[in-house]
């Protein structure tokens, strides 16, 4: 659940330094990675709201941030759309996982399930990958 990481070292690590089976490490991390998404894709709505609330400097932050934001990203997000997130989830690298892809869904003001859904199906190609890479190296070693 660790930001940059992510799955991309607990899965190396599970199945190398642990001995966990490697579906095992998979079906873990990859669970372990979808309470960031959900956190992040409710609790920031949340916080977002609370703030504004609260503060008139913070209410024309996040005002200016989204309109920016989003008027930017809506030509690329009609044309690509939901795959888009998926297949920038999918990639493992860093900055690449379901942490950068859930804020980037929250900032866009993307359909909360629509989007777990892609980002979810993101991160389960990004640990089926790590996870194969993983099990090729060891089994070179």
């Amino acid at each position: 659940m660790v930001p940059v990481t992510e799955l991309r070292v607990s899965i190396p690590l599970a199945i190398g330094a642990w001995g966990m089976q490697p579906w095992l490490a998979l079906a873990v991390s990859f669970l372990g990675n979808l309470v960031p998404m959900v956190a992040i894709l409710y609790g920031f709505d949340w916080l977002q709201r609370t703030l504004s609330q609260r503060s008139r400097l913070f209410a024309e932050f996040f005002s200016k941030l989204f309109e920016r934001t989003r008027r930017k990203f809506d030509a690329k997000y009609q044309t690509y759309g939901m795959l888009a997130l998926c297949i920038f989830v999918a990639i493992p690298l860093p900055a690449t996982g379901i942490w950068t892809g859930s804020l980037a869904a929250w900032l866009f003001g993307l359909k909360k399930g629509p989007s777990m859904l892609y980002i979810g199906l993101g991160g389960f190609i990004a640990a089926g990958i790590v996870t194969a890479a993983t099990v090729g190296i060891r089994a070179a070693v």
